[in-house]
């Protein structure tokens, strides 16, 4: 059925057929009776206890939807519907802003993937803040994605992450600090080890006041050289960071194609083993002491096992979404549970970060 959907959807341009899907499950989001059967039907998918714990918060299975989708929080229940474990809006910026001119965003279906420069584009956190206060069905964790405005100089993008801490913070059940984007610029610099350091203490020391408790992650960029995510991973701990998303869009073009040219951060199938590289770089770094939640190319159950196997205890998708439609996490729940007992494992748990203990 989501085949013939997704041919019509293609049909229009990529951020034309955004607004039409964010519309339907705006719409669908404004009967949670329907969306708790929706999810319901969707969660019975499993063959076994998939559940874990990050940080902690319970998810009950492993199988999240990355921030990007839902930028405004306009559909936050009507995802949840879809099955996931989680949902992570954003990134969300102090003061609305645009983003980049169009055309921002361009599919490759051949490659399975999407390539976008988007540029924040939101309505700003009051906004977004104000939609979470109204939600009243919860379903499973609540990320809040944060950034800095394109227009804010990046000696002061502390100020602008602690502004989105303020708003926003109080409303979600973990925080993610969006260092990694490469359509903001200079953003990525925010990765460096001394400006990483500043900004990770600030967020944190208010994180304390505003959201004490709550865990704060950090995402960061699939380009890393492994000698960097070392660097990024000792700051993150010494900061007292709660784990890392791993990762972001990457600027490389591993294939040739006529679009490949376009600027912006690439994601899908192409990302895949980078993300998966930066995992396990990032796994032996702290030596499985600092959680990860993966993201980058998934498209199916196996993909999520290769990714808990190289030491992510959550998986995030978003381009795998949009090609595959809200079936998408019945059938991977389905098919995960029969590859971990194919290899011995009673839980997801079992399994996180199995590829360095062999």
């Amino acid at each position: 059925m989501y085949g013939l959907i997704r041919a019509l959807l293609f049909l229009l341009t990529p951020e034309r057929a955004h607004r039409l899907g964010m519309f339907a499950l705006r719409l669908l989001g404004a009967f949670p009776a329907l969306c708790a059967a929706l999810r319901s039907r969707a969660l019975r998918g499993a063959t076994m206890d998939l559940s874990v714990e990050l940080a902690g918060l319970r998810f009950e299975h492993p199988v999240a939807l990355a921030a990007g989708l839902d930028k405004d929080a306009e559909a936050v229940d009507g995802l949840f519907s879809c099955g996931f474990s989680a949902v992570e809006i954003g990134t969300v910026t102090p003061r609305g802003q645009p983003g980049n001119p169009q055309p921002r965003l361009f599919r490759l279906p051949e490659q399975r993937a999407l390539i976008n420069r988007m540029g924040f584009n939101n309505h700003g956190a009051q906004e977004a803040a104000s939609r979470l206060r109204r939600r009243t069905w919860y379903a499973g964790p609540l990320g809040v994605n944060l950034g800095k405005n394109k227009d804010t100089p990046l000696e002061h993008a502390v100020e602008d992450y602690v502004q989105g801490v303020d708003a926003l913070a109080p409303h979600g059940d973990y925080v993610v600090v969006n260092a990694s984007s490469p359509n903001t610029p200079g953003l990525r610099q925010l990765q460096e080890p001394e400006q990483l350091r500043g900004l990770l203490l600030s967020v944190t020391q208010r994180m304390a006041k505003v959201a004490p408790g709550k865990p704060l992650f950090l995402k960061i960029a699939p380009d890393l050289s492994p000698e960097a995510v070392d660097e990024v991973v000792d700051v993150a701990l010494a900061c007292g960071v709660s784990g890392l998303i791993a990762t972001n869009t990457t600027v490389t073009r591993p294939f040739e194609h006529p679009l490949a040219k376009e600027a912006g951060g690439l994601s899908g199938a192409p990302v895949r083993e980078l993300s998966n590289a930066v995992i396990r770089r990032a796994w032996q770094r702290s030596r499985g002491s600092l959680p990860i939640i993966g993201v980058g190319g998934v498209f199916t159950a196996q993909d999520v096992y290769e990714k808990l196997r190289a030491g992510a205890t959550l998986v995030q998708v978003y381009t795998g979404f949009i090609y595959a439609g809200p079936a998408m996490v019945r059938r991977i729940l389905a098919e995960l549970g029969p590859l971990l007992a194919r290899d011995g494992f009673r839980s997801v748990h079992e399994a996180v970060g199995a590829d360095h203990k062999k």
